[in-house]
């Protein structure tokens, strides 16, 4: 039953290139594909833009899983205690409670789709983030403040820097 109500939930929805919100991650530009409130709480999606050498120090999700799909670039995953670089059309399973992190080993900007299962991380994206153009390419010069942010928050979510 609950399978039912969750899927009567969920929306049909085309979202048509450069139309979700944006966010400036530090450094990096995030756009939302679909939320838990459209995917009634299934899951989330987002396309990210990483510069070179940008990415996320290694954190654990406590309450969801994670994919990566690389679209364009070189990333390098720590999973657990292994280091994989990956490149266009490779995919990444990251299961919750594992350590892990992504960091852009190119020197082109890398585009990824980020999916978490189920839904709810995009409330702390919305949280910490600074609202961003769907256009942009330069991100504002703010980091500190952002990940201070971002780190205070993270405990809420079920995100763990390590």
């Amino acid at each position: 039953m609950a399978i039912i109500e969750a899927t009567a939930a969920a929306r049909l929805l085309h979202r048509p290139v450069a139309t979700g919100p944006a966010f400036w991650g530090p450094g990096d530009h995030y756009t939302f594909l679909v939320t838990g409130e459209e995917s009634g709480g299934a899951y989330f999606a987002m396309e990210a833009l990483v510069p070179p050498g940008g990415g996320p120090p290694p954190h654990v999700h406590t309450r969801q899983d994670e994919t990566f799909y690389l679209v364009e670039g070189e990333v390098e995953f720590l999973l657990g205690d292994t280091l994989v670089v990956a490149g266009p059309g490779d995919f990444v399973n990251v299961p919750r409670g594992t350590v892990h992190r992504f960091r852009n080993a190119g020197e082109e900007t890398a585009r990824l789709m980020l999916t978490f299962t189920p839904a709810g991380l995009e409330k702390w994206f919305e949280e910490t983030l600074e609202p961003a153009p769907n256009d942009a390419h330069e991100a504002p010069d703010n980091h500190a403040e952002v990940v201070a942010r971002y780190a205070a928050a993270a405990p809420r979510y079920g995100v763990e820097f390590v």
